[in-house]
């Protein structure tokens, strides 16, 4: 509850903030102390120091999985922040609303990560998705970006619909909207519940961009402002898994019958997909966004799973994911050319930032010693774990090695090819010092994953 009215309230802050504070550095710090503060009052309440008393009646429940994941999520916002924060100014002139917005979808990732109602979901859900919209089409000079953010509006309000649609049909066959109540399935769960759970699977992985919901995502991944993807393509996917897990483990787990198949072709879907067509892409933004998909099947395994393996395993990939996607897309954010030959001979010019990149590229790629490399094989073990699981583990290997391609088609254009007399990205000390760090990190939970683990037990 800290976060959640905490966000929310800094929300409000950084709206003032653009009238109050002249200095842009100065609404910069402030968004970055609020991102702190968020962080230490999520991380006192996770040991019993709760700032506000609220009866929630039950509609929510902030327990260990969810305040840890967000924690996980306050981490990488703050990093993101320490590392793209400044290119925001070259998006447009509303720099502090950008900062307010991202701390109202924080607010709904609190909000996602918690619930007991299938209410509270959609409204998380939806608090997080109104100012991603927004956030996709502020690039006004970019006919790309407002085409993205059309499409996206549109095609958000439509999953909506069916989300709308499915809780009511839940409500219609059970009489609640709690989640607890939901779970209490007879032998023979009513049409009305079983159909209710199908538009929810697929609303959610519209949200997710799993296929064969996936279709906006390129589009809009690439047409958004670089800085802005970054943060949709990593926090805000990881909140929708962890909602999704939260729903399909709490309120269906008794109905896993009916869905664990549908769950099994849309993962295969997902990572075929995304992990085909990336390989096609010219532009590494694109690859990126098709990157992601590829990267949501492999979560997905954790839904199929859902056991001890697939929620430690779900925790790590967020955790991995999002620190090399966050690296990737800031150093991104400082190019001209998006395209492959852009990063050409780029461990020349700048050898600190291409060694920081190659060890967020073997991460996704899942490269051992890298977290990316334990994030997939808790998904594979738990997987594996599961009554015929094996096939949906050993297709996922396959795809697995076919995304080492992608990946590693930019490390070549960095360190094996010739680049033209362009300047390198140009950088900070502290973004440099942020990029080493994450890339540290990056490696450090590779090898030492109960680093992260312990702290969700203890």
């Amino acid at each position: 509850m800290n976060a959640l009215i905490l966000s929310a309230v800094f929300g409000v802050v950084m709206m003032f903030s653009g009238i109050l504070l002249k200095q842009k550095s100065a609404v910069r710090n402030l968004a970055i102390a609020g991102i702190l503060l968020l962080l230490v009052s999520n991380v006192l309440e996770t040991y019993g120091t709760a700032f506000f008393k609220v009866n929630v009646n039950g509609m929510m429940y902030f327990d260990r999985l969810a305040l840890f994941f967000n924690t996980i999520v306050f981490v990488s916002a703050l990093l993101y922040f320490l590392l793209t924060a400044k290119d925001m100014e070259k998006v447009g002139v509303n720099y502090a609303e950008y900062f307010a917005l991202i701390f109202f979808i924080l607010c709904g990732i609190t909000l996602t990560s918690s619930f007991k109602s299938l209410l509270i979901l959609f409204l998380g859900i939806e608090i997080i998705s109104i100012p991603l919209y927004i956030l996709t089409g502020t690039d006004k000079r970019n006919l790309k970006s407002n085409e993205a953010s059309l499409k996206y509006l549109l095609l958000g309000a439509f999953s909506t619909g069916l989300m709308l649609m499915g809780i009511a049909l839940i409500y219609g066959a059970k009489g609640t909207f709690s989640t607890e109540g939901a779970n209490l399935v007879t032998d023979k769960p009513s049409v009305l519940l079983v159909a209710g759970m199908i538009l929810l699977l697929f609303s959610m992985s519209f949200k997710a961009s799993a296929a064969p919901f996936h279709f906006w995502t390129p589009d809009v991944y690439d047409g958004a402002p670089t800085v802005f993807t970054s943060f949709m393509a990593t926090i805000v996917k990881a909140a929708v898994f962890i909602a999704f897990i939260r729903l399909f483990d709490e309120a269906f787990g008794t109905l896993r019958a009916q869905w664990q198949l549908w769950i099994a072709v849309i993962t295969a879907a997902t990572l075929f997909i995304g992990n085909i067509t990336a390989v096609f892409q010219q532009s590494v933004k694109r690859m990126l966004a098709y990157s992601s998909i590829a990267q949501a099947g492999f979560m997905l395994l954790s839904l199929y799973a859902m056991n001890t393996d697939a929620k430690e395993g779900i925790l790590l990939y967020v955790t991995a994911y999002s620190f090399a996607t966050i690296g990737i897309f800031a150093v991104l954010a400082r190019m001209n050319d998006y395209t492959f030959d852009g990063f050409n001979g780029l461990a020349q010019k700048d050898p600190l930032v291409a060694g920081s990149l190659t060890v967020f590229l073997l991460s996704l790629a899942g490269i051992p010693l890298t977290a990316g490399f334990l994030a997939k094989f808790y998904m594979l073990k738990a997987t594996i774990a599961t009554p015929q699981g094996l096939w949906l583990a050993i297709f996922a290997i396959l795809m697995a090695a076919v995304s080492v391609y992608y990946y590693f088609r930019v490390i070549q254009a960095m360190y094996f090819k010739e680049g033209d007399d362009a300047k390198a990205p140009e950088t900070t000390p502290v973004f440099r010092g942020t990029l080493v760090i994450l890339a540290a990190l990056v490696i450090l939970l590779g090898i030492f994953p109960d680093l992260l683990l312990h702290w969700f037990y203890f």
